[in-house]
């Protein structure tokens, strides 16, 4: 709990040097612009990152009434987790995956698509719950929310960089322009592969300890290791569009998804499903 506050708190700075260093691109004033927006993003990113995710892929909260199976099953695992009951979402589209969100598990949030609902027995589906209620008693929500927020930002950041680049930087005087130009390049090339390893610093390990916890609340490992085979399989037949939103998100997911394969396999943001199926099983 105290290495995920000051997780917490080293992405909130990181955040803020990056906003601070592009505003010096543009001087005092451009440092004075970034000093408030960065105020403004890190009291976002804390209080409203689960509800942008959320908002971002259409979820919608339901009730006991409306999926009273899936309600029995998140109440059961949150008795047997002791933590309080989270809200419950329903991300519309075939695709099959789950995620937590939240800043405390207070204030959590369990989202998962209709096609996984679709896809796993209610045991494997108690498996995927359990996974996700581990994130929410470990608090890696907040982490992940907040991870999230600033790889979207981050890619925002290098789309701008990139376009202004393109056109010999923003502001400055005329003999400046070659060397903000080049800054802005730079600044375009690294930023997304920055966004890339924070996602895959927060996401890898704490995935592993999920699914741990998850066997352990369980006592079994083997129901969540048939439904993470099942998502795999599934995935690969149906893997996620990539586009700029989902590819910054895709570390909160229990499973990565997109169909990543041979180099760029290395460099996802989950541990290979193999070696966590092996796992589970030996539990």
């Amino acid at each position: 709990m105290i290495m995920n506050q000051i997780k917490t708190v080293i992405l909130l700075g990181l955040m803020t040097g990056l906003f601070l260093g592009i505003g010096s691109f543009w001087g005092q004033s451009g440092l004075a612009i970034a000093l408030v927006f960065s105020i403004v993003m890190n009291f976002g990113a804390y209080w409203f990152s689960d509800k942008l995710i959320l908002a971002m892929y259409r979820a919608k909260e339901v009730t006991a009434k409306e999926q009273p199976k899936l309600y029995k099953i998140v109440k059961q695992v949150s008795e047997l987790a002791g933590v309080p009951m989270p809200k419950i979402y329903i991300i519309p589209g075939e695709f099959s995956n789950a995620f937590a969100t939240g800043r405390s598990p207070k204030h959590a949030a369990i989202a998962v698509t209709n096609g996984i609902l679709n896809l796993l027995s209610e045991d494997e589906l108690k498996g995927v719950i359990a996974h996700e209620i581990s994130h929410i008693k470990n608090r890696d929500t907040l982490i992940q929310s907040i991870s999230a927020t600033i790889a979207g930002v981050i890619s925002y950041i290098a789309h701008m960089a990139g376009w202004a680049a393109m056109f010999g930087g923003f502001g400055g005087d005329r003999d400046n322009k070659g060397g903000n130009g080049l800054e802005l390049l730079v600044l375009a090339i690294l930023t997304p592969i920055l966004a890339l390893l924070i996602q895959m610093a927060i996401s890898r390990s704490r995935e592993y300890l999920a699914d741990e916890s998850a066997a352990k609340t369980l006592h079994t490992g083997s129901t969540l290791a048939s439904a993470l085979g099942k998502l795999e399989g599934d995935i690969s037949r149906k893997p996620l569009r990539p586009v700029s939103t989902t590819e910054t998100t895709a570390h909160l997911f229990i499973a990565n998804p997109f169909n990543a394969k041979g180099i760029v396999n290395m460099f996802s943001t989950h541990p290979p499903m193999k070696e966590r199926i092996r796992r589970l099983k030996e539990m």
